[in-house]
């Protein structure tokens, strides 16, 4: 075992002596270092170029460098956030698919909601053209749906057409006062047949109507009172008449208010 130990020592000496010889030489002979000419022989058997390869091995270095110091938990922090990510996503879906239900729902009562309105429509237009002649004595009245054709999507209007006795078919807004006001009574009570409460206010209705079309007026409210019982404000003495029970505040005294009532009929089947 001493024996080989020597002789390698020995071979390794003869090596470092060899080295040494052909530095030497090379540097006498060629005036260059042998690691120079060790480097430029491996360099070309490559095929590499000397500044390209600086260039590169900077840039690297640059590279390196941005990373910064390796983090030993980044695979946790990866885990984390894929987790958190699949989470997120999920939520996403969630939402997408809520969304997706709610439109389809909001899509169903905007349907429904549109026919609804349409047969409503419909019965009330029906009921106004009865009733209107009733209190004009005659004359010709209707609903019509004003769609805008720029956007057909958007809800339509209602436009309220009136012919009076005597007069030509036009828009309500081109009738009197006393025949809008008339017109407007009308459409109320149409409504109020379709569907009648148990109470009715009515409050000045009266007040820009002429006494004929006031006892028209009373007609029909002491005909809807059969079934609702109506509370009515009003000044008009004729609408009083015509009154099962009346209730009024009068000032006997200076600043002192006093509720006086009166019942006129045995049965109370409207207020005024």
């Amino acid at each position: 075992m001493a024996r080989r130990r020597s002789a390698a020592e020995l071979k390794v000496q003869e090596i470092r002596l060899t080295l040494t010889h052909l530095e030497q030489g090379t540097r006498e002979r060629h005036l260059m270092e042998l690691a120079d000419v060790a480097q430029a022989r491996r360099e070309e058997a490559l095929g590499l170029d000397a500044a390209e390869s600086e260039a590169r091995m900077a840039t690297l270095r640059e590279k390196v460098d941005a990373l910064g110091e390796v983090s030993l938990t980044a695979i946790d922090e990866a885990k984390e956030v894929g987790e958190r990510y699949a989470f997120l996503t999920a939520q996403k879906q969630d939402l997408e698919d809520s969304l997706k239900k709610l439109r389809s729902a909001i899509e169903r009562i905007d349907r429904a909601s549109k026919e609804r309105f349409r047969e409503t429509f419909h019965l009330v237009n029906e009921r106004f053209q009865q009733v209107f002649p009733r209190l004009f004595r005659g004359g010709y009245a209707e609903l019509q749906l004003v769609e805008d054709p720029a956007n057909p999507a958007a809800e339509p209007g209602v436009e309220i057409v009136a012919q009076p006795p005597g007069k030509k078919l036009v828009s309500v807004n081109l009738l009197s006062g006393g025949e809008k006001a008339l017109t407007a009574v009308s459409l109320i009570f149409a409504i109020f047949l379709i569907k009648p409460t148990p109470f009715c206010l009515l409050d000045e209705v009266d007040a820009p109507l002429d006494e004929a079309n006031v006892g028209r007026y009373n007609e029909m409210v002491r005909e809807m009172s059969r079934t609702s019982q109506f509370i009515v404000i009003t000044h008009n003495k004729r609408t009083m008449e015509v009154a099962d029970a009346l209730y009024g505040v009068t000032m006997e005294e200076p600043g002192i208010s006093k509720t006086v009532s009166v019942k006129l009929s045995a049965q109370a089947g409207a207020a005024a």
